[in-house]
């Protein structure tokens, strides 16, 4: 996989002038055409010595997946990365890594396509706990694998996969289809420039989240979260979604108690709908 570093090197500096973000150093960045998955890859570049930070991205993979094990179409056309990080976290917080990592890619993509004093121009959003959303589609995803030693997280990586302008399959959609939606004009125009953001988004989600924000973070979640205050019927029984708590959780109002739900325990529609 060719990249054009000078591409991505502009364009990384080029969002931090825009969003007003600290200057950082361009993590070190694995190319490659074809993976089977990117997550497995980068775990062998960590045992053979790779520092935290370290990226690697395909241009296609043959056996991508997402959340329990679902297959996720990776061809030509899309963005698949991965990015490794040592957060010492608390086993049940594991979940924020992924919570964090959504947030921030949602973030940095709304804020780079929204002019002075107006709203976005790409309203991304999340469907929890890891889907990136855009006109109630499938835009982008996250599969968050840790390595745990005394029920603390030391090592983690957080595999991206991001629509750009390969096929999709329904319910789901690229960017740049979504672009066209929206008649939106962005000089997100390369697959480098795309990378650059992501990246950056997953810095600044890690960040959000390290700096014992988990409050903040949780709350600018929320707002990002495509079902909040929707209603909601779980086996016959009538309740409104709240949001998430501070381990990640799904909190659900239900007969005037809040019920909290892990990740495979509901699962959220694209469009309003619901499964438990």
């Amino acid at each position: 996989m060719n990249l054009n570093q000078d591409r991505i090197h502009q364009t990384w500096e080029k969002i931090a002038n825009q969003l007003n973000l600290e200057p950082l150093p361009l993590p070190p960045i694995h190319p490659f055409e074809t993976l089977e998955s990117t997550n497995q890859t980068l775990w062998q570049l960590l045992r053979e010595g790779a520092p935290t930070g370290t990226v690697a991205i395909a241009r296609q993979q043959t056996s991508g997946r997402g959340q329990w094990g679902r297959s996720w179409s990776s061809g030509d056309g899309g963005l698949y990365l991965s990015w490794a990080i040592a957060p010492k976290l608390p086993t049940e917080k594991a979940l924020l890594l992924t919570i964090s990592s959504a947030w921030g890619i949602a973030t940095l993509l709304r804020q780079y396509h929204q002019p002075d004093n107006s709203e976005t121009q790409l309203p991304i959003q999340i469907k929890w706990p890891n889907d990136l959303i855009l006109n109630q589609r499938k835009v982008g995803g996250i599969l968050t694998e840790t390595r745990v030693h005394q029920n603390q997280i030391h090592q983690a990586v957080v595999g991206v996969g991001i629509n750009w302008e390969n096929p999709v399959p329904e319910p789901g959609i690229s960017l740049k289809e979504g672009f066209n939606e929206r008649s939106v004009t962005s000089d997100l125009t390369y697959l480098e420039d795309l990378l650059a953001l992501i990246l950056r988004g997953l810095i600044s989600g890690y960040e959000a989240s390290d700096r014992k924000k988990g409050a903040t973070l949780i709350s600018a979640y929320n707002q990002l979260l495509t079902h909040v205050g929707q209603p909601i019927s779980i086996q016959g029984q009538n309740g409104k979604i709240r949001g998430i708590t501070e381990t990640g959780q799904l909190c659900i109002d239900l007969n005037s108690s809040q019920v909290l739900f892990n990740p495979g325990e509901i699962q959220l529609g694209y469009k309003n709908s619901y499964r438990s």
